[in-house]
């Protein structure tokens, strides 16, 4: 079985960063390494991961620059992308390396189901997992009929670690999207699979802004983006919420 690396990016990630990786430590098969690139937290997220025993990379703030770093070192067949507020299934590992079985495909993410404190948001998670294919079917048609299907950082990405660093990795200026980003060039390797099985994410963008509010700015960036405005433009709709 190939071995995974996953990858975590944080900042100011202490509300939600023990639950994932409590939910890491009992992963069966085990993932190879966890490795936790911090990009210069002021809570206790440092302080977390060396009460689980976890080693912390210190790395440039940017989650492009941040999983770039991590991807680095880390020293697994696979790399996979977890965000410090999402949480995963005790079989990860199996339904990474079983996906990648086929060569035929190059990259892999969940189901994203966003969740909070007695509640889940089935009309956010539903649009999120609808966008993995209308946005390339719309923006990127061709490619689209190659394979493409854009992920996004909730939806746990995974892909082979030589074709990562075939393609550049994320790209460093890019300070959102970047998933999106790395999608258009991985399917130059493969297939792009959403896999049906969930993950959990916290809500806690949605429960700023509301549902209505949310759907909507997701819609207008990613159109925006499909039309062509740049990821540090719109990066000043898509602010950081702890």
């Amino acid at each position: 079985m190939a071995t995974v690396s996953i990858v975590i990016p944080t900042l100011n990630e202490a509300a939600c960063l023990g639950r994932t990786l409590r939910l890491l430590s009992v992963l069966d098969p085990p993932a190879l390494e966890i490795l936790v690139v911090d990009g210069g937290s002021s809570d206790s997220t440092v302080e977390i991961c060396e009460s689980q025993g976890i080693s912390v990379i210190t790395a440039e703030r940017g989650r492009s620059i941040q999983m770039n770093a991590g991807a680095e070192v880390a020293r697994g067949d696979v790399l996979c992308f977890v965000h410090g507020d999402t949480w995963v299934p005790d079989d990860l590992v199996a339904v990474v390396t079983n996906t990648l079985k086929d060569p035929g495909i190059s990259c892999g993410g969940f189901i994203s189901l966003m969740v909070g404190p007695g509640i889940t948001r089935w009309g956010v998670s539903l649009h999120n997992f609808l966008k993995t294919y209308y946005a390339p079917l719309l923006f990127k048609p061709l490619l689209f009929l190659k394979g493409l299907r854009l992920l996004f950082g909730d939806q746990v990405m995974f892909c082979r670690r030589a074709d990562f660093w075939k393609v550049g990795g994320f790209d460093p200026e890019i300070p959102i999207l970047e998933e999106a980003d790395l999608c258009i060039k991985l399917v130059q390797c493969g297939r792009i699979k959403q896999v049906n099985r969930i993950v959990q994410s916290s809500d806690r963008r949605v429960a700023k802004w509301g549902s209505l509010k949310a759907t909507a700015i997701y819609l207008a960036i990613g159109f925006l983006w499909g039309f062509g405005v740049s990821p540090t433009y719109l990066q000043k709709f898509y602010r950081d919420i702890r």
